[in-house]
């Protein structure tokens, strides 16, 4: 873990701390061989994959009805209860991101302009496994489709070493309305949902989280399905100042770095008291965690810095761009309003980023690596796509009429120019 003033990290450390995420390149070549053996081989080619990365051998890779129903009976009614309120609470914010699906807007008399927004027809969520189980990125994922009105919308995720799939992660699937589930995981389920097997459908879009293969397999597909944005292990950037509570902070460092060993989680702070109390209780902490090895492993990853000022800090937070911001500080206005680059916002000390993995109903699905510089985590709008209207009259297309032409000889596409004549008693010359 990096313990420093922020004015003393060397340029090494800092380049290690804002190139996170850079392993893409690594593992190019070997998620490229996958994607092309699916895409050739189909069922044959999940089968193979998943007997070598996830040691199962599975028969069919859609979860059946019965294994539904078995799931669903196996679950508590005050786990399911619990798993509802965040499925209520999430299909509210994505609601409420619901733009008007068809407007218009009369530019001039005779120039009508308009916007069309229509869902997309099938939509692939990518729910990771592995060290843990996401339920909660089911919903994340699937919720927002249907909200939009995706057409259809499909579940990979991996199975488990007996080849089955979580039970809540199926509740989850039921819960948020997924039409398909599909036993499969990592680069595979990225081509199948791509590219299409027997058994697996091709869908429009990828979206959803995953390691660094996952997200790797995801960048390479663009070509023949849309994706969300690169969505690799989770990080965390705490901004505090003195009014921050340590034990808080430290606790928030430990659960972004039990995710996986390459969580990445940073403080920021003004306070120098507060740096060296935090740093203390994230040893304590760490030590008293069930998933203790992963945590201190992703802890090589961390760091608390010590900024001269707040503004210096919230220089560092844009250049880094987190997934997840914390702003831990008096004025949280103040920083909130300089704040360019971040997945989501966590306002207060008691605004854990848990809150908006589980429950608040913001989605969890977001940009990292620095990618929220340019990337707006899943909403909404990632499920629909935008088409312009025009209704154009006479009178209307006569008040544009000098300028189009003007342009188009202008560019020296004179039939387009002509387009415009002809409906004003042009007769092109023989």
């Amino acid at each position: 873990m990096l313990f420093k003033k922020l004015s003393d990290v060397s340029e090494a450390e800092m380049q290690k701390l804002l190139s996170r995420g850079s392993g893409l390149a690594d593992v190019g070549k070997t998620v490229s061989s996958v994607l092309s053996d699916v895409r050739t081989r189909g069922d044959s080619a999940l089968r193979e994959y998943t007997k070598k990365f996830d040691k199962v051998e599975l028969a069919d890779f859609e979860v059946s009805g019965e294994e539904f129903e078995e799931a669903l009976s196996s679950i508590s009614p005050e786990l399911m209860g619990h798993l509802k309120t965040a499925a209520a609470n999430i299909m509210a914010f994505h609601k409420a991101q619901m733009p008007e699906t068809t407007w218009f807007m009369e530019l001039q008399p005779g120039v009508v302009l308009g916007q069309k927004a229509t869902p997309l027809e099938s939509v692939g969520a990518y729910a990771p496994g592995g060290r843990a189980s996401y339920p909660s990125t089911v919903l994340m994922t699937v919720i927002p489709a249907r909200v939009a009105g995706v057409g259809q919308v499909i579940v990979c995720t991996p199975p488990r070493a007996d080849g089955s799939v979580n039970p809540l992660t199926l509740a989850a699937a039921k819960v948020a309305g997924a039409d398909r589930v599909f036993k499969l995981g990592g680069v595979q389920a990225i081509g199948a949902m791509a590219y299409g097997t027997e058994t697996v459908p091709k869908v429009d879009k990828i979206v959803g989280p995953g390691n660094v293969f996952v997200t790797a397999a995801k960048m390479q597909v663009r070509d023949v399905a849309e994706i969300d944005f690169p969505a690799g292990p989770s990080e965390v950037l705490i901004l505090a100042d003195d009014s921050a509570d340590a034990v808080m902070a430290a606790s928030d460092i430990i659960a972004q770095a039990e995710h996986d060993p390459s969580a990445v989680s940073v403080l920021v702070t003004t306070s120098g008291t507060l740096a060296e109390a935090v740093q203390k209780e994230i040893l304590v902490q760490a030590e008293n965690t069930a998933r203790s090895e992963i945590v201190k492993a992703a802890l090589e990853n961390a760091a608390v810095l010590t900024a001269d000022s707040l503004e210096q800090g919230i220089d560092f937070s844009n250049k880094f761009a987190p997934e997840h911001l914390e702003i831990m500080v008096e004025d949280s206005d103040f920083v909130l309003d300089r704040i360019k680059n971040a997945g989501s916002i966590f306002i207060g000390n008691y605004a854990p980023v848990p809150v908006g993995d589980y429950a608040s109903g913001t989605n969890h699905v977001l940009p990292t690596a620095g990618y929220a510089r340019i990337y707006s985590g899943l909403n909404i709008n990632h499920f629909l796509k935008y088409t312009s209207i025009q209704k154009i009259s006479k009178i209307g297309l006569e008040s544009l009429k000098e300028t189009i032409i003007a342009l188009a000889e202008e560019e020296g596409l004179q039939a387009h120019a002509d387009a415009i004549r002809i409906r004003f008693g042009y007769k092109p010359s023989k």
